[in-house]
């Protein structure tokens, strides 16, 4: 393994984990974290999970599996350039994306609100990714989930409104919700995951978005950081204005992630070399330090938006999510009512607070509604749309069985 700078995680001196094994070694704490992720449920489960597209839609459109994949290539490349630790950063990457619901960021939408409108605190991804790996997954004979380090799970809470982080603390003191209340920052390489996100969605939503036909690459010539790559693929490459139009993108956008890759290791090194943290303590202590230019990060900000605007509101796009956000409220509203629908251990959970002794839990919905979320937030789209019709007697979507 390449050696590690003084700023990097080291397993060696991981915080450890919630539950302790002796038996594992020390130094492959992350490596083992991201076999674990790697062979959970949740995780083959990505692969039928909507991106931007419904899963049904195409068999080329990126899922939540190729973008946690395409995340996690890109992460790590930018980790070595940066001496981090790879594995920590691959794990961190192939997990965050473990608690999205089906249909994308509308089925996310669409379970919060049902979640608020019956009391609760609402629906966050990124905390739902960690439970599923703190105590969801059951795929291990000595503890529910997976049992990760400190290191990855902190990675994996990318984001946590206050109200769940204190929740958290209640249950973790100083765990890995605290940097929430306190300001401070994750490690180098939940940060580097952070951006490689962002630049893994940006590029392979322009490539989804003009396969699908809803922009196109005249669209995108408005795009300034988008149209620099084009033109410049097209100097490089002159036979590319000769009927190769899928090649011209492809090359187009390949520059485009180098050269953000490129722009966010240098800009990162100087802020490193300015702050000298120590150690990784002292990162979480600094300010955020894995960044982009300011030239950079305008210009992607300026790619984000018009994506949002043209491809993410588009009719046909948005067409489908109003549908799969129907299906999300009505999955909710009739596995609430009628829990005995779902599998014999969310229902169960689902039942507890029925049964409680207790006032407060007997008079919350939290238990039940705590059991439905779980249950669709696990779903992929094709299973909740047949759930769906097997509850309700309506195909919201023919075209998909």
């Amino acid at each position: 393994m390449a050696e590690l700078a003084a700023w990097a995680s080291d397993a060696r001196r991981s915080r450890g984990r919630r539950i302790a094994e002796p038996d594992l070694r020390a130094e492959q704490a992350f490596r083992i974290d991201r076999e674990r992720i790697v062979h959970c449920t949740a995780f083959r489960r990505l692969v039928y999970k909507t991106q931007v597209f419904l899963n049904h839609e195409g068999d080329l459109f990126r899922t939540r599996l190729t973008h946690s994949l395409e995340v996690a290539q890109l992460a790590r490349s930018m980790a070595r350039q940066l001496a981090l630790d790879e594995d920590l950063v691959e794990a961190i990457a192939l997990a965050h994306d473990l608690g999205h619901t089906p249909f994308g960021h509308a089925g996310q939408d669409a379970l919060h609100e049902c979640m608020r409108g019956v009391g609760a605190d609402g629906f966050e991804h990124n905390l739902q990714s960690l439970r599923v790996v703190d105590g969801l997954e059951q795929t291990h004979a000595g503890f529910d989930g997976l049992n990760l380090s400190f290191e990855t799970r902190e990675g994996i809470l990318k984001h946590c409104s206050r109200a769940h982080a204190q929740r958290l603390e209640r249950d973790e003191p100083g765990g890995v919700a605290q940097r929430f209340l306190q300001g401070t920052q994750p490690s180098l390489e939940a940060q580097l995951v952070n951006l490689a996100d962002e630049m893994a969605y940006n590029a392979h939503d322009i490539d989804d978005g003009v396969r699908s036909g809803l922009i196109t690459v005249e669209q995108l010539s408005a795009v300034p950081l988008y149209q620099r790559f084009h033109t410049e693929a097209l100097q490089v490459f002159p036979s590319l204005a000769q009927g190769a139009p899928r090649r011209w993108l492809f090359e187009s956008i390949r520059r485009m992630r180098e050269a953000q890759a490129d722009d966010l290791v240098a800009t990162t090194l100087h802020a490193l070399r300015r702050h000298a943290p120590a150690d990784a303590d002292a990162v979480r202590r600094a300010p955020p330090l894995v960044a982009f230019s300011d030239d950079m990060r305008e210009a992607a900000r300026t790619l984000k938006r018009f994506l949002f605007d043209t491809l993410y509101r588009h009719p046909q796009v948005q067409h489908s999510t109003d549908r799969a956000r129907q299906v999300v409220h009505e999955l909710f509203a009739a596995y609430l009512q009628w829990p005995h629908e779902m599998p014999a251990e969310h229902a169960s959970q689902a039942q507890r607070e029925r049964e409680s002794q207790e006032p407060r839990v007997r008079e919350s919905h939290e238990p039940r509604v705590r059991a439905v979320a779980d249950y669709i937030a696990g779903m992929t789209d094709r299973f909740a749309l047949r759930e769906h019709e097997r509850l309700t007697g309506r195909a919201l979507f023919a075209d998909a069985r």
